[in-house]
């Protein structure tokens, strides 16, 4: 490599000037935890769920963690995927697909669940 060449590479590149009559604008940068906000989300409410669970309420506790996995799934179809933090797991689909099937087993287990 020649010195022109590396002088080129480590240097410093100037931002494309942008015409201020241009309707188009450019996303703001959000912090990077405000993407895990989502995920905090449904992991609040599993911990609620699983608390209620731990006070012997067995319909409530896992009605409420399955409302969570819906949240869960929800936020995991509609936000864009640099926006949904840690529930990104695989393809959108079937993440939404697992959250949605997890969510109507647990209902249907809070359903049969004896009452004690």
């Amino acid at each position: 490599m020649s010195q022109k060449t590396v002088e080129v590479a480590v240097a410093p590149r100037e931002a494309p000037e942008e015409d201020p009559a241009s309707d188009v604008s450019t996303p703001a940068e959000v912090p990077g935890w405000l993407s895990q906000v989502p995920y905090f989300l449904v992991l609040a409410t599993m911990a609620a769920g699983i608390v209620v669970v731990a006070a012997a309420y067995f319909k409530r506790g896992p009605a409420l963690i399955a409302g969570a996995l819906l949240l869960g799934a929800v936020f995991r179809g509609f936000l864009p995927a640099e926006r949904v933090g840690m529930l990104a797991v695989r393809r959108r689909w079937i993440d939404v697909v697992t959250l949605v099937s997890l969510a109507v087993l647990l209902i249907a287990l809070a359903w049969v669940a004896p009452k004690l």
